[in-house]
C-alpha cells in the first residue's frame, strides 16, 4: 500500500492505478527526499514528470513544497493524481498536465528548483526526455534533477548541460541526480 512518508499528510494512503504501474517504494522515495533535503532549500516549484499516482509530488507538498506540477500521459493516472490531491488536501497547490512528458517540457514556462522523473522502467527513451529537459528553460544553475530508472539501464553521465553527480542503487532501482554545469 502506497502512503505519504512524512510531513503534513503523513500516513495518508494513496490510490495507485491497478495495472501497468510500478510505484517507487517507500525506501526509494525516502532516499530521494533525504538527498534532496541535503541538496536544496528551495522547494518553491517542483516538477513531477511521469507522475503515475502522484506520490513523489504529493510527498514534496507534504514536506513543504509551495507548488507542484504533475505530468503524466495516461488519463487514468491523471484522474488518480487528482483524487490523491483531493484526499491530501493539496489541490490548491498543484496542477496536473495530462500529456506526454516531451510536450509538457515544451509548453511549461517556469523554472523548477526540483525536477523528479520516475519513468516506466521499460522506457529506454528516457535519455531523450532528460536531454530535452536539460536544454529547456525549465531548469537553471540551481536546479536538481532526479531520475529513477532500472539498474539494468544505465543513464549517461551528461545530457546537454546536465551532469550526473550522484547515483544510488536500491535493489533494482537506481536514483541518478543531475545538476546543470556551471559555466566558467
Amino acid at each position: 500500500m502506497l502512503r505519504v512518508i512524512t510531513g503534513t499528510a503523513k500516513g495518508t494512503h494513496l490510490k495507485v492505478p491497478t495495472t501497468g504501474l510500478r510505484p517507487a517504494t517507500d525506501l526509494v522515495r525516502g532516499a530521494i527526499f533525504s538527498m534532496l533535503e541535503n541538496l536544496t532549500g528551495d522547494w518553491s516549484q517542483v516538477l513531477d514528470v511521469f507522475s503515475g499516482s502522484g506520490a513523489f509530488g504529493i510527498e514534496a507538498l507534504s514536506r513543504g513544497a509551495d507548488w507542484v506540477d504533475f505530468v503524466d500521459r495516461e488519463q487514468r493516472c491523471c484522474d488518480i493524481i487528482k483524487m490523491n490531491l483531493e484526499k491530501t488536501k493539496f489541490t490548491a497547490q498543484a496542477r496536473v498536465y495530462c500529456m506526454p512528458a516531451a510536450r509538457a517540457i515544451s509548453i511549461l514556462d517556469k523554472e523548477y528548483p526540483i525536477v523528479i522523473m520516475d519513468p516506466p522502467y521499460p522506457d529506454t527513451s528516457i535519455g531523450d526526455v532528460v536531454e530535452q529537459l536539460a536544454n529547456s528553460k525549465l531548469i537553471n544553475q540551481d536546479s536538481i534533477v532526479v531520475v529513477t530508472h532500472s539498474s539494468r539501464f544505465a543513464l549517461q553521465q551528461n545530457y546537454g548541460p546536465l551532469t550526473q553527480f550522484k547515483e544510488h542503487r536500491h535493489g533494482d532501482s537506481m536514483i541518478s541526480i543531475y545538476h546543470k554545469e556551471k559555466l566558467a
